[in-house]
């Protein structure tokens, strides 16, 4: 009976001595390690970007593109005038691109057009400039006390009642782009592809463009 439970103690012994010190034993034999559910999440919080602050490397390896930041390049910006620009839009990204040669002078985000009404992809030259414009398509309706019966109303479907008008949406900065209404001017970037085909631009953004560029300025749109 005795020699039984010394017997049983041994075994007890030895598979504690297996259970306590397997994981050990399969990692210096070069089995795989157990993994460690916080590993991923440590990691996250102990993200350092590697890139110097300020450059165009750091500013892309944050949230981007989804971010709403604009990102600028000053020196390359002082240089820049309405004779040495271009600007792409990148509708998959939607980002617009300020450039001068082949260098982004500022990269910034734009809302390009919902699915009903796409950006059309394409190269074009801003044909207008007009820095306090109103949409003659889209808009509200008001009654002739001032008051809103139609918001989101579309001048050549919606009626306006006797005594009321039409009042067009904002689009300041506006640069065209077609004789169609296609252009880009200041807009909502909150949500992606929200437009009726323009190219909505950041606050932060737009006025800079604006200014950088001119009539005849080439613009490109990438899908």
């Amino acid at each position: 009976m005795r020699r039984s439970k010394l017997l049983i103690l041994a075994l007890s012994g030895l598979s504690f001595a297996l259970t306590s010190c397997g994981g050990l034993s399969l990692g210096r034999l070069g089995g795989p390690p157990k993994p460690n559910p916080n590993q991923t999440e440590v990691a996250k919080a102990g993200y350092v970007n590697p890139h110097p602050p300020g450059s165009y490397a750091h500013f892309k390896a944050g949230s981007y593109p989804g971010t709403t930041r604009t990102w600028k390049d000053t020196a390359l910006l002082a240089q820049a005038n309405s004779s040495n620009t271009k600007v792409k839009i990148d509708i998959s990204m939607q980002r617009g691109f300020l450039m001068v040669g082949d260098q982004v002078a500022m990269d910034y985000r734009v809302s390009t057009g919902r699915s009903t009404h796409k950006t059309p992809p394409g190269s074009y030259r801003i044909t207008e400039k007009i820095k306090d414009k109103r949409s003659n398509l889209y808009g509200k309706i008001v009654n002739s006390s001032g008051g809103v019966v139609k918001s989101g109303a579309d001048s050549r479907k919606h009626k306006v009642p006797p005594g009321g008008k039409f009042v067009g949406a904002p689009m300041l900065y506006w640069m065209r782009l077609t004789n169609t209404g296609i252009g880009m001017h200041k807009g909502n970037v909150n949500r992606r592809y929200a437009s009726h085909g323009c190219i909505r631009t950041h606050y932060g953004a737009v006025p800079i463009v604006y200014s950088k560029t001119r009539v005849g300025t080439p613009v490109s749109i990438v899908q």
